[in-house]
């Protein structure tokens, strides 16, 4: 699955670049998407993010792409990669700035981790 972001003023810190939390939040958001559209009715909670490292800053008006894929599933959890591209529209030009894994636990009614169900 992929999706984009256009960097506003109000995603930057003073220094006039990203705010690694809007990153992460960006991050965590699109993989549950895709996680929840990959199993329906699942009701996914994040519970853990790998390996947070900014590879560079990101500025005003930048397009970030953000390619999110199954890594691995378990019986009640599911781990997606995401890796993030900034897109330079002037030039085409991409450069990789983030990437993590992300894992989610699949919770019933009473906030207790239980199977995903097969397909």
């Amino acid at each position: 699955m992929e999706q984009h972001k256009l960097v506003l003023p109000e995603h930057l810190n003073h220094y006039g670049y990203l705010f690694g939390g809007n990153m992460l939040k960006w991050v965590d958001e699109y993989a549950w998407i895709a996680a929840s559209l990959e199993h329906p009715g699942c009701k996914f909670v994040t519970i853990g993010m790998d390996g947070v490292e900014f590879r560079r800053g990101v500025s005003k008006g930048t397009i970030l792409r953000f390619v999110i894929e199954k890594a691995e599933q378990g019986s009640t959890s599911i781990r997606y990669t995401v890796k993030v591209f900034a897109d330079d529209i002037e030039t085409g030009r991409e450069e990789n700035v983030f990437s993590t894994h992300v894992t989610f636990v699949c919770l019933g009614d009473e906030g207790k981790k239980i199977p995903i169900p097969c397909d």
